[in-house]
């Protein structure tokens, strides 16, 4: 076994959801740690000018992420102009606050197929070129609603992210002898536009009375845990879930 080291200088990272609070904080950290990005947002203008601001090697892919064939499609596209991924983060995801009894099925299959249907198809991109390599990391941005039954989260968002910490740990009990890592991370509350727009100020002010740390989670903290994640040095750790709730549950 060849020693193992936490340089990150020219892997590749796949970031979804590239442009909201918390990937525009992932990127601008791995950017900082000289990976190579791939990031892949809906809003093609805004992807282009994240990918402008960030001193590192970009390619944007804009598309719905939702879309099956549309990934394929821009997956391919990705590999000719990097050979393969080695970073995979599972970042893009849509916020529902009805719970059950408003829930409509449209909106039911929306929050699914953005917030877990995506990550499905990611991961069968990336990880036949991760398994031939020898080395992936996936990492799925989850949250703290899927043991919480959602404090103000709706019943779809809730489910969706429940959905994504299942196939978390099915893809990590498959491919753990590949050299394939696949983790969650499970955010409680970070300040981004789900919390500071969709979120009422009084529903704010009571969720800061229930966090033991009496703040919000910062994009920045999330991206930290990413970081720690990638490294080649974390290699041990797979089908784990990070809680960063502020000391709102302990197990």
């Amino acid at each position: 076994m060849e020693p193992l080291n936490d340089n990150l200088e020219g892997k590749v990272a796949l970031i979804t959801g590239a442009c909201g609070g918390i990937g525009r904080a992932i990127c601008e950290r791995l950017a900082a740690e000289g990976v190579r990005l791939v990031l892949v947002d809906i809003d093609d203008e805004a992807a282009q000018t994240l990918a402008a601001s960030l001193d590192a090697d970009t390619f944007v892919a804009a598309l719905d992420v939702s879309d099956p064939e549309a990934v394929t499609r821009e997956y391919e596209r990705v590999t000719k102009e990097f050979a393969s991924v080695d970073i995979l983060i599972n970042c893009a995801g849509i916020l529902s606050n009805n719970k059950l009894l408003a829930t409509s099925p449209e909106e039911w299959r929306k929050v699914m197929a953005v917030n877990l249907d995506s990550a499905l198809y990611w991961s069968q991109a990336v990880v036949p070129s991760m398994r031939d390599n020898g080395f992936g990391r996936i990492i799925n941005i989850c949250s703290f609603a899927w043991k919480a039954g959602g404090l103000t989260a709706g019943t779809a968002y809730t489910a969706s992210k429940g959905g994504m910490v299942s196939l978390t740990f099915s893809i990590a009990l498959e491919f753990a002898g590949a050299g394939i890592t696949v983790n969650g991370i499970a955010p409680c509350y970070v300040m981004t536009p789900m919390v500071s727009e969709q979120l009422t100020q009084e529903q704010r002010d009571a969720t800061l009375e229930l966090l033991p740390v009496k703040r919000f989670c910062a994009p920045e903290e999330v991206a930290h845990a990413v970081r720690f994640l990638a490294s080649p040095l974390s290699g041990f750790i797979t089908g784990e879930i990070i809680d960063m709730n502020g000391g709102l549950q302990f197990d």
